[in-house]
């Protein structure tokens, strides 16, 4: 290279903002458009103005200076009349003449109390009409009827002269307002072949602006755009690799930068998360893994549970039958006590393995007529609804996809607290609603019980939480709870209506199909341990 050889410099990128772009030209418009207002507005006023000028001014005027001549021709007709023959209805035509030239006169200063040129050939006009009447008309008029008047012989010629002055004033008057009225037509001309090429260069200047501003989009946002959609629908194609370039203004080389910065990021990350999906993967199969071996030990520990328990309450009660007549009333007592404390624990245990089966083992979804699963409740219930004269009525009831012993739980459950919980002396009285609601289905029991204050509406769906001691009414405090979890696995919600003051209104909804639940573990039939198994197994984690 010689050393005169200079290096291309490179080139240097536009510094603008796209809304500094815009704010530019926006207010170049607004001040474009604002002349173009005002230039218009001007026009137009200027165009309305003489058209006014002319259609009440200058037109108007020059009708009532004719009407005011007719009104003069009038009276000095009438006076002529009367000068000749003295005969009184020769003055009528005067007298009325009179009157319209006062209207006329006054209607002209009205008309053209703005043109002081035009006020003076009226105020020549009055001075010669004022003229006229003194000198002749009001003479002549005011001679006795029934012969000629002899001052009208007198003054015939002075009459003429006189009358011939107004008319000259008239003639000069009408010719002036009759000049002003072709000027105002033709300025009006004139102002309207100004006011169309006004708007006609209004309109021209419209375009080229409007063509301005969408060459000026085109160029710096809808293809600075275009290249980065097209470029970021590539990435999104699965081309990670494939470059973002920046373009147009420099809020959008700016965004076009930060946009290739995360697709870098991106990258990264891609890599950083299939490593954690496989282990999330592996972690997974072990999730799975160990709640089959829960769900087994669930199985094991409630027969190893169980089964001392009954030995306990048999051997109790055997003891009581076989030495009942060497015990006294405190050991029977004791007797009592240890078999329902082991009657208890069992229900207890058998319960808490119905709550830890939900949504695992009873997970058999299936088109089922929630009236037939009801129907099978209620049977199940029969003792119960008899001992205590309950009524029970229901909507039609739907069908839908559940679990069937699901469902014959929470039936089971809620209708059973409603017969539970009635009011002392008053047979229960127990409603199931049903009805679509939002893609849902509500359902609500209703009861006319001792009811649930507002304060423990919540703390009613708890596990092991009571409101009443195990002495008033049986139970462990699972049931609501496990109507909670039963409803949840379906896709649905349960609460107490605070509103509901009669008793008490369980309100729940279910989805038409329960949502799906990969994280739940179904042990299969196969793999559930029978009693042996069990025994088995127990015998070997005893050891």
């Amino acid at each position: 290279m010689t050393g005169d050889a200079r290096e291309p410099r490179p080139r240097r990128l536009p510094t603008w903002t796209t809304r500094r772009w815009l704010r530019v030209g926006v207010a170049a418009s607004l001040v474009i458009l604002s002349v173009l207002g005002i230039t218009g507005a001007w026009v137009l006023e200027r165009t309305q103005s003489i058209s006014n000028n002319l259609t009440d001014v200058r037109s108007p005027s020059l009708s009532t200076a004719f009407r005011l001549e007719t009104a003069l021709v009038n009276q000095e007709t009438g006076i002529r009349g009367y000068g000749l023959t003295g005969i009184p209805d020769f003055l009528r035509p005067y007298r009325q003449g009179l009157v319209d030239q006062k209207a006329y006169m006054q209607s002209l200063e009205d008309l053209l109390h703005q043109d002081r040129a035009r006020l003076k050939d009226l105020d020549a006009v009055r001075d010669a009409v004022d003229r006229w009447h003194e000198r002749i008309a009001r003479p002549i008029a005011a001679e006795p009827p029934g012969a000629p008047p002899a001052l009208a012989t007198q003054r015939v010629a002075e009459g003429k002269a006189t009358f011939d002055d107004i008319r000259a004033a008239l003639k000069r008057q009408q010719e002036m307002l009759r000049a002003d009225r072709v000027q105002g037509r033709a300025d009006l001309q004139s102002t309207a072949t100004l006011r169309n090429w006004v708007f006609g260069t209004i309109a021209l200047l419209l375009l080229v602006l409007a063509a301005l501003v969408f060459e000026g989009l085109r160029r710096g946002i809808n293809r600075p755009l275009d290249q980065l959609g097209a470029d970021a629908r590539a990435i999104a194609a699965g081309d990670f690799d494939h470059p973002i370039t920046p373009t147009g203004p420099a809020d959008l080389r700016h965004l076009s930068s930060e946009i290739d910065r995360m697709r870098r990021r991106l990258v990264r990350e891609l890599a950083f998360t299939e490593e954690a999906r496989l282990r999330l993967d592996a972690q997974a199969a072990d999730l799975q893994r160990s709640n089959a071996e829960l769900e087994q030990f669930a199985y094991v520990a409630s027969h190893d549970l169980q089964e001392p328990l009954r030995k306990v309450s048999s051997f109790t009660q055997l003891l009581q039958r076989r030495y009942g007549s060497q015990l006294d009333e405190r050991a029977d007592q004791y007797i009592d006590f240890a078999v329902d404390g082991a009657n208890r624990m069992q229900t207890l245990i058998s319960d808490l393995l119905n709550f830890s089966r939900v949504g695992r083992v009873h997970n058999a979804h299936e088109s089922i007529d929630l009236s037939a699963v009801l129907d099978d409740t209620l049977s199940a219930l029969s003792v119960a609804i008899e001992e205590t004269g309950a009524t029970i009525t229901h909507d039609p009831l739907p069908t839908l996809v559940a679990d069937s012993s699901q469902m014959a739980m929470l039936w089971q459950n809620l209708i059973g607290n409603s017969v539970k919980f009635h009011r002392p002396g008053e047979a229960p009285s127990i409603h199931i609603g049903a009805a679509p609601e939002g893609g849902l289905w509500r359902f609500t029991v209703t009861d006319n019980g001792i009811g649930i204050p507002a304060e423990y509406a919540e703390k009613v769906f708890v596990i092991f939480q009571r409101l009443h001691t195990k002495d008033a009414y049986s139970g462990s405090g699972i049931g609501l709870a496990m109507c909670k979890k039963i409803v949840d696995f379906h896709g649905g919600t349960i609460a107490v209506d605070p509103e509901y003051r009669g008793g008490t209104r369980m309100s729940f909804t279910l989805a038409p199909e329960p949502p799906q639940s990969p994280g739940l573990t179904t042990l299969p039939e196969a793999t559930r341990p029978d009693a042996e198994h069990l025994n088995d197994r127990g015998r070997e984690q005893r050891a």
